[in-house]
C-alpha cells in the first residue's frame, strides 16, 4: 500500500501555514497594548489593564447566519467579517462595555487561501472599526463536511465594563426617549427570506439599485456602533439607559428585552423613511408590515434610550460621530395586554 499522508486525505497544511502567514499583517493592525505575545501561539493572552476599578467581563458569539449563501452565490467574501465581528460587538456594546478582543473560526472542507484572506480580511477591517484585537482563532479544513466553495464562520468577543456602569435598561422610565441608529442595509438578519425573494423574483443581480449593484446593496456589512456610542457614554455617564442591538426578531422582539416590566417602546412609523432595499423587499415578497418590523431592522440597526431632556444632547454628539439618529418614540406605560413594543 502507498504510504498516505494527510493531504491525500484532504487536508493541506502547507495552505494552512500560507494563509497564517497572509493574516499575521491583518490581525497585527487590530493589535492593542494589552495584548501579550503574537498570533500563532496555542492560546491568546490579554491583559486587563489598571483601568477598571471593578471589572466586569462581558462575552458574546454568533455567526453571520445565511447571508453566507449569498456570499457562496456572488462570490462576494471581503464583507461578511466584518458582519461577523459586528454581530458581536454590537451585542456586548449594549450592556456598556468596551470590545477588547475577539476570536474567529473559520471551517471549509477545502481551504482556499485567497477565500479565506479575504474572510479574515474583513474580519481585520471589523475589528479595527470596533477598536478591537483580533487576538486569534481557527481554521478548520474538514474534507466532506462542507460542500466545495462553501465554508462556516464564527465568532466570540469579549469586552470590559466598571461593574457600576454596567448598562441594564432597568432606569428606563415613562416620558424617556427612544432614539434610532440608522443600519447600514438588512445587517446579517432575515437573510433567509431574503434568499426566497431572490429566487421567486430572479432580479439582476448586477443592475443598478440606486446607484449601485444589488448584489453590493444586499451584501453591505453590518454597520459598528462601538465607537460613536462608547465616546457618548464616556462623555455623559449614565446618560444612556438602555441600548437594543437590532437583530434577529427585528424592532419587534429586540427593544423590549431592555425594557421593563409595564413599559411599552411606541414608535412611530413615520419617524424614518423605510430604506429603498427594504422598500424592495416588502414589495417584492409581498410583505404585510408587522412581518417586516418582526424579521428585519427596517433601517434601524440600533436602539437608544435617554432620558427626555437629554435626547437632543445624545442625538448631536452623535450625528457628528457620523450616525444617522431618528427620534422614533416614546416609553410609556402598557395597556392591558399590550405587546412592549408597537409601531403605530
Amino acid at each position: 500500500m502507498t504510504a498516505l499522508t494527510y493531504r491525500d486525505a484532504g487536508v493541506d497544511i502547507v495552505a494552512g501555514d500560507a494563509l497564517v502567514d497572509r493574516i499575521k499583517p491583518m490581525a497585527k493592525r487590530t493589535m492593542r497594548p494589552e495584548v501579550l505575545g503574537s498570533i500563532g501561539g496555542f492560546g491568546a493572552l490579554f491583559e486587563l489593564s489598571g483601568k477598571y476599578k471593578e471589572p466586569v467581563l462581558v462575552s458574546g458569539t454568533d455567526g453571520v447566519g445565511t447571508k453566507l449563501k449569498l456570499a457562496f452565490e456572488l462570490n462576494k467574501h471581503d464583507t461578511v467579517g466584518q458582519d461577523l465581528v459586528a454581530m458581536s460587538v454590537n451585542d456586548i456594546l449594549v450592556q456598556g462595555a468596551e470590545p477588547l478582543f475577539f476570536l474567529d473560526y473559520f471551517a471549509c472542507g477545502k481551504l482556499d487561501v485567497d477565500t479565506a484572506a479575504d474572510v479574515v480580511k474583513g474580519i481585520a477591517h471589523g475589528c479595527e472599526l470596533a477598536g478591537c484585537a483580533l487576538i486569534g482563532g481557527e481554521t478548520a479544513e474538514m474534507p466532506g463536511m462542507y460542500p466545495a466553495g462553501e465554508y462556516d464562520l464564527a465568532g466570540f468577543a469579549v469586552g470590559g465594563v466598571e461593574k457600576a456602569e454596567i448598562i441594564t435598561g432597568e432606569h428606563i422610565a415613562e416620558g424617556d426617549v427612544v432614539l434610532g441608529l440608522a443600519s447600514s442595509g438588512a445587517h446579517s438578519n432575515g437573510y433567509s427570506l431574503i434568499r426566497k425573494i431572490i429566487e421567486l423574483t430572479k432580479p439582476n443581480m448586477d443592475a443598478d439599485f440606486h446607484g449601485r449593484p444589488l448584489r453590493d446593496v444586499v451584501m453591505e456589512p453590518t454597520r459598528i456602533y462601538v465607537k460613536p456610542l462608547l465616546a457618548l457614554m464616556k462623555a455623559h455617564p449614565g446618560l444612556v439607559k438602555g441600548m437594543a442591538h437590532i437583530t434577529g426578531g427585528g424592532l419587534l422582539e429586540n427593544v423590549p428585552r431592555v425594557l421593563p416590566e409595564g413599559l411599552t417602546a411606541e414608535l412611530r412609523a413615520d419617524a424614518w423613511q423605510l430604506p429603498p432595499l427594504f422598500q424592495w423587499l416588502q414589495g417584492a415578497g409581498n410583505i404585510e408590515a408587522n412581518e417586516m418590523y418582526r424579521t428585519f431592522n427596517c433601517g434601524i440597526g440600533m436602539v437608544v434610550v435617554v432620558s427626555a431632556g437629554q435626547a437632543a444632547t445624545a442625538a448631536e454628539q452623535l450625528r457628528a460621530a457620523g450616525e444617522t439618529v431618528y427620534e422614533l418614540g416614546r416609553i410609556r406605560a402598557s395597556a392591558e395586554g399590550e405587546a412592549p413594543t408597537v409601531v403605530c
